[in-house]
């Protein structure tokens, strides 16, 4: 019933992202919704945070340094993206309860 629900949420998310985000053709997948609200920074000065609780600052500045290779670079770009354009209210219903 749990996964139901944030399945449900992540969809509305992700159509809302469509709507409001129509400059990148990215496809979105709810469920890359749900991973980037549960993923944690693996390294460095934010190791073990919550991508989505990173400060745009430094996501400003991983982007100008170069985002890692892989899913962990698409992840903190779409962070960057979220962040940027005002959008992290569609994540917060995914975040995990005890996200400090």
């Amino acid at each position: 019933m749990a996964g139901h629900d944030i399945r449900r949420r992540a969809r509305a998310a992700a159509q809302t992202v469509y709507s409001l985000a129509p400059m990148s053709k990215i496809e979105l997948d709810p469920t890359i919704l749900v991973e980037l609200a549960e993923t944690r920074m693996p390294f460095g000065r934010y190791k073990g945070r919550l991508l989505m609780h990173l400060p745009e600052p430094y996501l400003v500045w991983f982007a100008r340094e170069g985002l890692p290779p892989g899913k962990l670079g698409r992840q903190l770009a779409l962070v960057l993206e979220l962040k940027t354009h005002g959008l992290e209210h569609l994540i917060a219903p995914l975040l995990p309860r005890s996200s400090a």
